[in-house]
């Protein structure tokens, strides 16, 4: 029991602390009491692994990302605050920097690093390329790692885990005190999630009991002062994404509303766009029906010429590997709106956007929640665009006109 003490007091885990008051209550050789020192040694040997992996850890800040010149900032800001709000524009490299930043400093010597992302590609992909930053080619004992529903790439090494919101919020009703966590990084806020909200609030319950529990919270809004308030007036941090100008063209479609009229307008301006910016392409589409749809049209134009692929959520790990490949080819990539914010497809110098999303709503008539197609905010507009100019000057076409653009909600409405 003293050696278990000891190297608890050494560990500096809240995990195993709060283990070990359980242990107390418990009259030794009990079942219980041995399955508890077993559960306790466990986490220990598992804090030790990631310590020396972390030793290893090459940690860097890749010069070209505007989060990187605001590094000492955020340290102060997080070792100073229990709750940071980081806002910043898709590009500012806040998604794949603020995990490392945190490893730097320590947190993952006394528990996990949690991130989580409302999609399952972007958990998947950020895990990769955060891992890749960091210098490991051992996956079987990696630093980083993600998790979610029925794909748990996680291990006694992992010390950031990449997550979605719903595996967040499984963990809190076996673990109420989110113990196995020593910071946790809310990602994509704005996207205004029932799954968020729902973290949200209860976090900001939690963090009296876990004092020493670091929270950082990111956002692309300009809405985030109510956010501030929200967390008893966190401090705000802005860092400005890293874009070059796009040029926006309208192209309203015709009065027809089918799948042919939308496919022969993305047809017809990816052509366009092709003949002023000469890269890979982005189209914007509402679900997975229209993308199959779309896909299989443009496969019998000349575009075939092209690597025309896929990207929506249900897609296989494999599937959606191939639009991060580089195969010297020009692609054109035909996605839903998880390419909008949640992950960075390289290389895309035009966008064509559909103008619409589908979105679950709750029916009070059915009672049961709905995927319905509707017409996307401004804000969601200027995200899509946004994503011609990471690397270059770049195009949007829009296949709406610029009075129906300028009639739009300005921002998205909670789901």
């Amino acid at each position: 029991m003293k050696n278990i003490e000891q190297h608890i007091k050494n560990s500096n885990s809240t995990y195993s602390r709060w283990w070990l008051n359980q242990l107390r209550k418990l009259k030794p050789e009990t079942p219980r009491y041995t399955s508890l020192v077993a559960k306790i040694e466990k986490e220990l040997q598992h804090l030790e692994l990631r310590r020396q992996l972390i030793a290893i850890a090459k940690i860097s800040y890749p010069d070209e990302l505007p989060v990187s010149a605001a590094v000492v900032a955020i340290k102060e800001l997080i070792n100073s605050h229990q709750v940071l709000i980081v806002s910043g524009e898709t590009g500012s490299g806040k998604t794949t920097q603020l995990p490392k930043i945190l490893l730097e400093c320590g947190y993952a010597n006394n528990g996990l690093i949690g991130h989580t992302q409302p999609r399952r590609i972007a958990a998947r992909s950020l895990a990769a390329r955060i891992s890749e930053e960091l210098g490991e080619k051992n996956s079987e004992a990696a630093l980083v790692g993600y998790k979610m529903r029925f794909n748990d790439r996680t291990s006694a090494a992992t010390a950031i885990k990449l997550m979605t919101d719903g595996i967040l919020l499984q963990e809190i009703q076996t673990d109420r005190l989110l113990l196995q966590y020593s910071a946790l990084i809310i990602d994509e806020v704005h996207e205004r999630s029932l799954n968020i909200d729902f973290i949200l609030g209860y976090v900001r319950e939690l963090l009296p009991r876990r004092p020493d529990l670091k929270v950082i919270i990111t956002s692309a809004t300009s809405e985030n002062d109510k956010l501030s308030k929200f967390f008893n007036n966190a401090p705000i941090l802005n860092v400005s994404g890293k874009t070059y100008p796009v040029d926006i063209i309208y192209q309203p479609r015709g009065e027809e509303d089918d799948d042919a009229d939308l496919n022969g307008a993305i047809y017809s301006s990816i052509g366009a766009a092709l003949e002023v910016e000469s890269g890979n392409g982005l189209v914007f589409l509402p679900g997975e029906h229209e993308i199959k749809t779309c896909l299989a049209f443009l496969r019998k134009t000349e575009l075939k010429n092209y690597e025309i692929l896929p990207l929506y959520s249900r897609q296989n790990n494999e599937e959606q590997a191939k639009i991060f490949t580089n195969n010297g080819r020009i692609k054109i990539i035909l996605a839903t709106n998880i390419a909008e914010t949640s992950l960075t497809i390289p290389g895309i110098k035009f966008v064509i956007d559909s103008g619409v999303a589908r979105v679950k709503r709750y029916s009070l008539r059915n009672r049961v929640e709905q995927l319905q197609i509707e017409n996307i905010s401004q804000a969601s507009s200027r995200q899509r665009a946004g994503r011609a100019g990471r690397v270059s000057h770049g195009l949007c076409v829009r296949l709406f006109s610029e009075a129906e653009f300028k009639r739009r909600r300005e921002f998205s409405e909670q789901k």
